[in-house]
């Protein structure tokens, strides 16, 4: 039975807390996972509930869900935190569920917010636990738990992926708010014009309990009108939004910066600096993006536009010189030359030839004609000997052996048709015709030579 305190507590809770749902028939969204007929319903219904990981954004229901069993099932409820507890605390947990499972046949479910902040150690510690069935564990996290979470947890639990809720959820969340006379302000004489819940639920992007904060702090400031009321205008609603920050956790994170690379690879110069702005939004450090442009001006780029890898590089001394926000204008002309460039990954074709070809080892002694004559006596150890300088030939080429001996991966590097390939395969081209006019040449000399030395005998 709840006491004087407890009750005077609840309602100066903020109105997110209070309106927290305490029914499956309340809960708002998620209807993938929560809908009729749907896995986790009929579990919770079943009071059949599993190990589980809830995860997804904030605000979308999570521990609200948690709650929910807490009150349909017939087991006990334990609540931790992961920030503020530690494995004492698990341990006196266990020892609790582990007593009444043996003298009253009751489960416990044992519910950790941000699980993912758990140590190795602490997650060990829970782990036999489970496995009997001592507990029935629910994690509630932001993180992706295949990241952020140790996979001996992860194995042993289901995985629930929460989403963030529609605009309309949102909206009947501030709707119920207000009517609402118990939990909400029902009883205060609160409208709020259509426009001004719209607003609200559009900045609050999914998050349900930024939605009433907003609107808690609407009505709180809000005077009551002539009318008697405290009306919610398009206006106020405005001004009780903070500007709306991107989430951004490790997952995400990621998922946004392959969003990123993918879109300079397929050429997209719209969908990359979206990203971009997204990213530099959330607080990314843009280090990290120039990088990335500057990698993919070799890896998707390359010689089709040698000039994409000189912008990239430029990008990068802006961001160094004069920071931001303005190294925004060099990083996006960055990203649009990335973009808008025909695109060729022989360089990463050919550098990963080289690579896989020099991972064998078993280097043979480089070539005679190829080792160094900077220092006396080279010429008596044969260094150099046969080589055959190029700018003594036409074309300034001649054909000879550059490459490792033991190099079997030959070509590494093949020019595609895109952009200034097309020039180099010309060039090639030429090259091999300088190459027979010299070598036509050689055999002459050396044909010429031979006679000589025949005549002289």
């Amino acid at each position: 039975m709840e006491d004087l305190f407890s009750m005077g507590a609840k309602k100066l809770a903020p109105l997110a807390d209070r309106m927290r749902p305490k029914t499956l028939d309340e809960f708002m969204g998620q209807k993938q996972i929560v809908g009729e007929g749907k896995l986790l319903r009929r579990a919770i219904e079943a009071d059949r509930l599993t190990s589980s990981i809830f995860w997804g954004p904030p605000g979308t229901g999570k521990t609200t869900l948690a709650s929910i069993v807490a009150e349909t099932t017939n087991a006990a409820f334990e609540k931790m935190n992961a920030v503020t507890s530690g494995v004492s605390d698990v341990r006196e947990v266990l020892a609790r569920a582990e007593s009444r499972l043996k003298m009253y046949g009751q489960a416990t479910y044992l519910l950790l917010d941000e699980c993912h902040r758990w140590s190795k150690a602490q997650s060990d510690s829970i782990l036999p636990a489970i496995e009997k069935g001592v507990i029935r564990f629910i994690g509630s996290t932001t993180e992706n738990p295949m990241i952020a979470m140790t996979p001996a947890i992860v194995s042993r639990c289901r995985l629930f992926r929460f989403e963030p809720l529609s605009q309309e959820d949102v909206i009947s969340a501030i709707r119920r708010a207000v009517k609402d006379e118990e939990r909400g302000f029902g009883l205060q004489y609160v409208t709020i014009d259509d426009e001004a819940a719209r607003r609200i639920a559009q900045a609050a992007s999914g998050d349900v309990r930024s939605a009433l904060n907003a609107l808690e702090i609407a009505v709180l400031s809000t005077p009551v009108n002539r009318k008697g009321e405290i009306h919610i205008s398009p206006e106020i609603a405005d001004d009780s939004i903070q500007t709306p920050a991107l989430r951004m956790d490790e997952s995400l994170f990621y998922d946004m910066l392959s969003a990123f690379c993918k879109s300079l690879r397929g050429s997209d110069s719209d969908a990359a600096l979206a990203w971009f702005a997204r990213l530099d939004h959330a607080g990314v450090d843009p280090r990290i993006i120039v990088r990335r442009i500057i990698a993919h001006a070799s890896e998707d780029v390359g010689m089709a536009n040698p000039n994409a890898m000189l912008t990239a590089a430029a990008a990068w001394q802006s961001l160094n010189a004069i920071g931001m926000p303005e190294a925004r204008l060099p990083i996006a002309q960055a990203i649009i030359t990335v973009c808008e460039s025909p695109k060729s990954n022989s360089v990463v074709m050919a550098i990963d030839r080289a690579w896989a070809d020099a991972e064998k080892g078993e280097y043979e002694n480089v070539p005679l004609h190829l080792r160094d004559t900077h220092y006396k006596g080279a010429d008596k150890l044969g260094s150099g000997e046969g080589y055959l300088y190029p700018h003594d030939f036409s074309g300034h080429y001649i054909h000879q052996r550059y490459a490792p001996i033991e190099a079997e991966g030959l070509p590494y590097y093949e020019p595609s048709n895109e952009g200034y390939e097309k020039e180099i395969r010309l060039l090639r081209t030429k090259r091999e015709e300088d190459a027979r006019i010299n070598d036509e040449i050689i055999n002459r000399i050396i044909k010429g030579a031979k006679n000589d030395q025949i005549q002289d005998q």
